[in-house]
């Protein structure tokens, strides 16, 4: 993103809006390396208000789990979809 382009307010798209949330995310949950993370609630709601955009879903319809090990972090997400889109 350019400096002109943070000022004017050039717009992103959601993916591309998404991707940059979840690696921020990431960043600070690696820094930090609590026991519980505490951003997974707020991944799975926006994961909800994003996918409702386009399809019916339910809340628990999508979970979010975070593994974590001595060499390595793996963040799991399932989302049921509807048989009938």
């Amino acid at each position: 993103m350019s400096f002109l382009d943070f000022f004017l307010g050039e717009k992103k798209k959601t993916a591309s809006v998404a991707k940059e949330r979840l690696q921020i995310i990431l960043a600070h949950e690696r820094g930090t390396r609590s026991v519980e993370p505490d951003f997974l609630p707020a991944l799975q709601k926006d994961l909800l208000e994003v996918i409702s955009k386009y399809i019916k879903i339910d809340a628990k319809d999508i979970k979010v789990h975070l593994e974590r090990d001595a060499s390595m972090e793996v963040l799991e997400v399932k989302i049921e979809l509807p048989d009938r889109l």
